[in-house]
């Protein structure tokens, strides 16, 4: 089955914010997901590339990576920034850091830590500061927490499914 292309999804705006609790349980329940797809993978199977496809070390690392934009952007809409700060969509970061070299235990800890202070600054939202709007950069679509919430969500599926690819794809 074809992936679409992270840059070719679209995402509507979601006007229920009582959907943002399942919301952060996908959140926080990526570290767990990540770790239970990894564990049993090869120290080479995890630096194996497909093309120029990003390992599974490098799909885990780009997501830590991405985490201080995640936590950014929540700050953004709390204090009504206008617009969402941009994301380096050359993925500059991922493609420098050399996450092939750390061990695979590194990698899972720091996105689980990153991740738990997003899931921690989600949950100590108030009601108030859920309906704050700013336009996302790249989309020109306004974004509102549970918004930004559910990206992050699709963002973490999507690599998910790029690390489900590799091992398919490195297991014929």
């Amino acid at each position: 089955m074809k992936r679409t292309k992270w840059f070719d999804r679209k995402f509507s705006s979601i006007e229920d914010n009582g959907i943002l609790p399942s919301v952060i349980e996908r959140l926080e329940g990526t570290p767990l997901r990540l770790e239970s797809v990894t564990k049993l993978l090869t120290p080479d199977f995890l630096v194996a590339k497909q093309g120029d496809k990003w390992s599974v070390k490098e799909n885990i690392g780009h997501l830590s990576d991405l985490e201080p934009l995640w936590s950014g952007r929540v700050d953004d809409l709390i204090n009504n920034a206008t617009e969402l700060r941009p994301a380096d969509l050359t993925n500059q970061k991922t493609h420098e850091a050399n996450h092939n070299a750390t061990e695979l235990y590194q990698l899972l800890l720091q996105f689980r830590q990153l991740r738990d202070d997003l899931v921690s600054k989600l949950r100590n939202l108030s009601d108030e500061q859920l309906m704050y709007s700013s336009l996302h950069p790249r989309l020109k679509t306004p974004m509102r927490i549970i918004d930004l919430a559910f990206f992050v969500a699709e963002h973490d599926d999507h690599h998910l499914a790029a690390i489900h690819d590799l091992t398919i794809q490195f297991s014929k």
